[in-house]
């Protein structure tokens, strides 16, 4: 099968030839129609994940089982599927035998998980296998592309909104308007919350209205001009910005943080009234369990959020990681293996 590869720490992608998976036990093995490029696959090909190599990226998989290994019950082939980052735990360490959940994100503190482009084989290619257990069913009449960044990106702000704990009359500021907040702001948006975007892009503005957006403000003291938010969902690794924007925070207020930065540790402001007399708090969130993946494609599959995507053959594997790695994808870009 066809495949792309990274071969070493900031080494260019290169498209290969490869054996095709099989299923084995506990596996199924996936014919890939579509795989989502996530800023996750820069920082592996980076060196970030460590040595890896040589490794197929992608964590936003989705597809159609043709193949199931044995012992595996509640897959079929035919079944329309996706998985994600995590796709197990291992079952042994002190994490997983304390009976946390051993798929989904929440996986990432076992001690040895099955990670989807790290330990094992990602989904930018033709074929890939996954764990079972590790796959979700995807939503009758929900494309294959639309579904591939809801594995990643829709899972992780969806993820953040629910952490977050929203009330009802309670006000949501995104920032970072990108490839999540883009997806946070319809999901806010479609759920109810009064929204805000926060961005600094003149040319994100209208489109952040057209996306949910009751308001537009470029920073925390517009924020603040503007009465405040309940919640700030960071889905940036822009956390100066992020910093500046509790501003417009107010008391009992949520930072939820879902975007990645591995330079710098997010850091609480010192000025103005110091941060435990205004009874805040500061939220870690990325993958929330397979639960939250569910809502956010039944979310996806009625058209209430849907990603603005770049869609790119495998052979196209040198241009896309440039879009990708220089920040000019526009939103979301996806593979889609099996179309010439």
């Amino acid at each position: 099968m066809k495949a792309i590869v990274m071969t070493g720490a900031n080494e260019p992608w290169q498209v290969r030839e490869v054996a095709t998976p099989a299923a084995e036990p506990g596996q199924v093995l996936v014919k890939v129609h579509a795989s989502g490029m996530c800023y996750t696959d820069v920082w592996a090909t980076q060196g970030a994940g460590g040595d890896i190599y040589p490794q197929t990226p992608g964590h936003e998989v989705v597809g159609e089982i043709v193949e199931v290994g044995a012992g595996v019950h509640g897959r079929e082939v035919g079944d329309r599927v996706g998985t994600t980052w995590v796709q197990q735990a291992c079952g042994r360490c002190d994490y997983c035998r304390r009976y946390r959940p051993l798929t989904g994100q929440t996986a990432m503190n076992c001690a040895a998980p099955r990670t989807t482009g790290f330990s094992a084989q990602g989904g930018h290619a033709e074929y890939i296998a996954i764990a079972a257990g590790g796959t979700v069913l995807l939503p009758d009449g929900l494309d294959y592309v639309d579904a591939a960044p809801m594995m990643c990106a829709g899972y992780t702000t969806w993820s953040g909104l629910r952490d977050a704990g929203l009330q009802p009359g309670e006000k949501v500021a995104v920032i970072g308007i990108g490839g999540l907040g883009h997806m946070a702001l319809q999901l806010a948006k479609a759920s109810g919350f009064e929204t805000v975007a926060i961005t600094h892009s003149p040319d994100k503005r209208d489109l952040a209205k057209e996306l949910g957006a009751d308001h537009v403000v470029a920073d925390g003291e517009e924020l603040a001009e503007l009465g405040g938010v309940d919640v700030l969902l960071v889905t940036t690794n822009a956390f100066d910005a992020a910093e500046a924007a509790m501003a417009g925070l107010r008391p009992d207020g949520r930072v939820v943080l879902s975007g990645l930065d591995f330079t710098r540790p997010f850091s609480l402001s010192s000025e103005g009234v110091p941060f435990p007399m205004m009874r805040q708090r500061v939220i870690g969130s990325t993958h929330g369990g397979q639960q939250y993946l569910g809502e956010v494609l039944d979310f996806a599959a009625k058209g209430k959020v849907k990603p603005i995507t770049e869609t790119f053959t495998l052979d196209r594997a040198t241009e896309a990681y440039d879009r990708l790695s220089t920040g000019k994808m526009r939103f979301r870009g996806v593979f889609t293996p099996h179309l010439a």
